[in-house]
């Protein structure tokens, strides 16, 4: 049993800098959900992370931001990584094996790759929140997809026979890429996996943006 099942009621609550419709602030929000430690949201719009206040606690005035006490640390993949070490050692998400580390790994830097510059950035792009050509991003997105469809073929989950931060990395843009213009119809087993991760206890649906209306 881990230490956030017997100890949850001890535990300060945390403080979840960032924004709804982000999937980097969603993937730390899932990671709280599914290991049941109490948090609040905090909202951080981009006119609260240029204050002096919020970049002395975060130079790069990134989001999302977790805080707790004196605890201040950005990055969403890094904060999956600390929450998994402090709050379930041993456990399934953060494999101490050193072949199952090296999966997640893998993962965790394809959800910083290929994910941010495939479909996270269609979909900005795609909702209008920054301009650009979607059509690079798309490319990426549809390698991306064909080869985790291909890896997913008989697996259930991307890094090891159970869910992973791997999982919670990738998932919340990959779920919302139909708001980047990209169909996830070609992607059975994709789509399987995302159901799967959508089952797991204490998950949260990231907000669905509409797509502006095309030009």
């Amino acid at each position: 049993m881990t230490q956030t099942a017997n100890n949850t009621a001890a535990i300060t609550e945390f403080q979840l800098h960032g924004v709804s419709l982000s999937g980097h602030c969603h993937r730390v929000e899932l990671m709280l959900l599914m290991l049941g430690l109490p948090y609040r949201r905090v909202d951080a719009p981009a006119e609260v992370r240029n204050t002096p206040a919020f970049l002395r606690l975060n130079p790069l005035g990134q989001i999302p931001m977790l805080q707790q006490g004196d605890l201040a640390l950005a990055d969403s993949n890094a904060i999956l990584v600390y929450l998994a070490r402090q709050y379930a050692p041993g456990g399934h998400w953060l494999p101490e094996e050193p072949l199952a580390a090296a999966h997640v790994q893998r993962w965790l830097s394809i959800a910083a790759g290929e994910v941010m510059y495939g479909p996270a950035k269609a979909r900005l792009i795609g909702l209008g929140w920054v301009e650009g050509d979607a059509a690079p991003a798309q490319r990426i997105a549809a390698r991306l997809l064909a080869f985790m469809e291909a890896h997913l073929h008989g697996r259930d989950w991307l890094a090891t026979e159970q869910p992973t931060i791997a999982d919670i990395a990738c998932y919340s843009y990959v779920a919302h890429a139909p708001e980047g213009r990209i169909s996830l119809a070609p992607y059975p087993s994709v789509r399987a996996w995302l159901q799967r991760v959508e089952a797991l206890p204490r998950f949260r649906r990231m907000p669905a943006t509409p797509l502006p209306a095309a030009v």
